[in-house]
């Protein structure tokens, strides 16, 4: 399923078994200039998916009878990188953590702030967009890993790497900035499009699943935690 443009009317899929709080959200995102689509179980937005739609971002509630969140994401996972995020209960730290590592792009706690979710829903729509102004169109190429900013697709030696709007946002800037330290702050900013808050592993987990991603088709050890200062991609000459 190809995600479509971002645009101001962007089409919302917001899965919830609480028909009441789906309400309270549709029409907040309305008023934002969201559409919204709304289904109340796992199987109805795994079939909602499955056929042919519009939607640019989906809201997946992880505490659901029958099919859970976490295992909609993970079925989704296998065939699309539709942005997710999820709402978790407040304080469920361990569902958070799962649901990045399945390939969430962010997550909220549950009762979550509506302006909250619009602002990251707009972040997610915002790395995944087409840019149509971009200071170097010619792609990135790194320790055998072409990224291409127009497209935003990332190739390792001709082989499509599949990666979530957030993990290959955080693969630029990496590659970008190659051979210099990059804080979780800066990359919390840049990647998420919000503050890092305290305890926040999100980007932690998006650079693990990157690294695992990588090494997968053969690259290693080309990304570097930094004790105490954030997270580093090693520049050519230096990889052995």
């Amino acid at each position: 399923m190809n995600t479509p443009e971002f645009n101001s009317t962007a089409n919302i899929l917001l899965v919830d078994d609480d028909q009441t709080l789906c309400e309270l959200i549709s029409a907040y995102l309305q008023r934002d200039n969201f559409t919204v689509e709304s289904v109340h179980s796992g199987e109805a937005a795994l079939q909602h998916l499955s056929q042919p739609n519009t939607i640019a971002a989906m809201v997946l509630d992880i505490m659901m009878p029958g099919l859970s969140g976490l295992e909609v994401l993970q079925m989704l996972r296998q065939k699309s990188n539709l942005p997710v995020i999820m709402l978790t209960g407040r304080g469920d730290d361990i569902d958070r953590i799962l649901g990045l590592e399945m390939g969430a792009d962010d997550y909220l706690a549950k009762p979550c702030n509506p302006r909250e979710l619009v602002a990251r829903l707009r972040a997610v729509l915002r790395r995944v967009k087409p840019q149509q102004v971009i200071d170097n169109l010619q792609p990135l190429q790194l320790h055998g890993i072409t990224l291409d900013l127009g497209m935003l697709t990332a190739e390792v030696n001709n082989a499509s790497l599949k990666l979530t709007s957030a993990e290959l946002n955080t693969l630029r800037l990496l590659m970008e900035s190659a051979g210099t330290t990059l804080t979780k702050q800066t990359l919390t900013e840049q990647v998420l499009h919000r503050k890092l808050e305290v305890y926040d592993r999100s980007i932690d987990v998006h650079i693990s699943r990157l690294r695992q991603k990588l090494a997968a088709v053969g690259v290693t050890d080309i990304i570097k935690a930094i004790r105490g200062a954030g997270y580093q991609m090693i520049s050519a000459g230096n990889h052995k």
